[in-house]
């Protein structure tokens, strides 16, 4: 499997993942542990992957995403956005919709 396969796979087959600096443990940059404190405030699931341990995931999720920053945030497989957009639907009150990953 490729590493662009691979990518899709992941954000397919998590209803939420985040692509950041760090870990969620241990984010590496302030715009990758604001979205890690939203997420942990809405106490979802989630996985995290941590782009600084291969350059070329970066490349690769950007190509596909068309998004070029760190942090990337998929829902359900659709990408919500980076640390700004996680952060202003948070204040605004509608990320919580968008992180109702209940089957209904």
């Amino acid at each position: 499997m490729t590493l662009s396969e691979q990518i899709k796979n992941d954000i397919a087959s998590n209803l939420i993942i985040l692509y950041m600096k760090g870990t969620k443990d241990m984010p590496m940059c302030g715009f990758s542990n604001q979205v890690v404190q939203i997420l942990n405030h809405y106490g979802v699931a989630y996985k995290d992957v941590n782009v600084l341990e291969d350059p070329e995931i970066r490349v690769r999720l950007s190509e596909q995403s068309g998004w070029p920053t760190i942090p990337q945030l998929f829902v359900k497989g659709k990408l919500i956005g980076g640390a700004d957009i996680t952060m202003e639907l948070h204040q605004r009150g509608e990320l919580l919709d968008i992180l109702d990953i209940s089957e209904n």
